[in-house]
């Protein structure tokens, strides 16, 4: 597993399966975050690089969705530290089995029941921060897609609202993405907070990707035959 620094408060932690698979390690002031838990076999490599970081304990684990590649090291964290798991309200019953995601037959357990807690609301129904980082619901790869913001740091932590390659942004996986028209809705969070760095769990850094929207929108529209005007705000 490859680490790598790539903001103050923030690492990368990723393998290589066909593509690679990232989950972020973010140092909170009571301890550390971590963002996704990739595959199974990537538990044991992500509680060593927490402990060697020596940032703090591991406080909490938050999920950008419940796809098993996001999910999948949860149960071997979780047999030495025993942490809050938390998902999008939204997402949970797809993770538990409850229900099918959009676009599969059939419904498929990534977590076990009521392991996992919503993220919390305001009453204006926004997502209240966790940690140091702002969580945003992203809907479309999946019903409850959430990215987290650190705003100190000015990264986005996007999960698998979009794929990348060569510091270019690309849509999500078409054949896991549950609705594509709504994920490229999605993508306007990059215009809302104009983040400064962005990290996807498939792919590359993508540096101030607000400029590549436009294109990103127009390109994803036209391959996917999406009326401009329905994903279009700028």
């Amino acid at each position: 597993m490859k680490t790598k620094q790539i903001s103050e408060h923030i690492w990368s932690l990723r393998i290589w399966m066909v593509i690679p698979v990232h989950v972020w390690v973010v140092v909170e002031e009571d301890g550390v975050t971590l963002v996704d838990a990739g595959i199974p076999m990537m538990g044991k490599g992500i509680l060593n690089f927490i402990e060697n970081l020596q940032g703090g304990p591991l406080k909490r684990i938050v999920l950008t969705h419940g796809h098993s590649d996001h999910t999948g090291a949860i149960k071997p964290i979780l047999k030495e530290k025993s942490v809050p798991v938390f998902a999008h309200s939204t997402e949970i019953p797809y993770m538990e089995g409850d229900r099918a995601y959009p676009r599969r037959k059939k419904a498929a357990q990534s977590i076990k029941k009521n392991l996992a807690q919503p993220l919390q609301k305001d009453e204006s129904n926004n997502l209240l921060p966790i940690g140091g980082l702002n969580p945003y619901l992203t809907p479309g790869h999946s019903p409850g897609h959430v990215v987290y913001y650190h705003e100190q740091d000015q990264v986005m932590l996007a999960g698998d609202l979009f794929t990348s390659k060569k510091g270019k942004l690309h849509r999500p996986m078409p054949m896991f993405t549950a609705d594509m028209e709504e994920a490229v809705k999605s993508s306007e969070i990059i215009r809302q907070l104009k983040p400064k760095r962005l990290e996807v769990c498939h792919g590359n850094s993508v540096m101030n990707p607000v400029e590549q929207l436009d294109t990103y929108i127009r390109t994803a529209a036209k391959a996917f035959s999406i009326p401009d005007q329905k994903v279009f705000k700028g």
